[in-house]
């Protein structure tokens, strides 16, 4: 079995209700039924407070996260695998994050896909049929390699030599993207997000608390203490 290039997605398909369908063009996806919005930038919105329990409910596909269930500070990310605001995030701030309050048992991050278009959507699908051990460390790579498969005229092979290095068979890969329920229950995960006022991304929920825009670690540091401290 070889990857498909051409289609990326062999054949069409219409999913159920609420998610994009799919069609050949060219070396890639048609991407009908969400529009796409602009990564966010750092902003100055009104902070925005949700119901955490509302926050908390787990999507159909469970939740992806890192850190002590226990921790005193939550961090519920919203993000597009192909946003460079969130690929920036997740390359200059959240190893530190990782090192100082997640791996200490202070923060847990909860990671959840609100793919901008086709191909985030189907580098979120690569990273959910992934080993869950392997979730957090494989979608590092898909971000630090983003300028690589994002922009690419054969985001398919790229994508691929990625997955690969996480077990991934040409017949795994190409099945996981053809997988309706993983994408409903992705695409399920991003309009709950819109239930939260979610826009763009990357966007965080600190405690229940709504943050817009992709801040350097020293900012999203000063804000984590501040619950650490309250």
């Amino acid at each position: 079995m070889t990857i498909n290039r051409r289609k990326f997605i062999s054949g069409s398909a219409t999913f159920a209700a609420g998610v994009p369908m799919f069609t050949a063009l060219g070396t890639g996806l048609s991407w009908a039924g969400h529009p796409s919005t602009p990564g966010a930038a750092p902003g100055n919105e009104p902070q925005v407070k949700v119901s955490i329990d509302e926050l908390m409910k787990p999507g159909p596909l469970g939740e992806m996260s890192e850190g002590s269930e226990d921790a005193p500070v939550t961090i519920v990310e919203y993000a597009s695998m192909t946003c460079p605001h969130c690929a920036r995030f997740h390359n200059t701030v959240y190893p530190k994050l990782k090192e100082k309050y997640i791996d200490t048992g202070k923060v847990r991050l909860i990671m959840r896909e609100f793919p901008l278009d086709r191909l985030a959507l189907a580098a979120a699908m690569l990273a959910r049929c992934a080993d869950k051990k392997q979730f957090f460390s494989l979608t590092t790579v898909l971000y630090k390699q983003q300028p690589v498969w994002a922009r690419s005229k054969d985001p398919a092979t790229e994508l691929f030599k990625i997955v690969k290095l996480a077990g991934f068979t040409e017949e795994k890969f190409n099945t996981c993207l053809q997988d309706k329920k993983i994408a409903q229950g992705v695409v399920d995960v991003k309009n709950t997000g819109i239930k939260f006022q979610v826009q763009s991304t990357p966007t965080f929920f600190i405690n229940g608390i709504k943050l817009n825009g992709a801040l350097g670690f020293e900012d999203f540091e000063k804000l984590v203490l501040q619950h650490l401290n309250s």
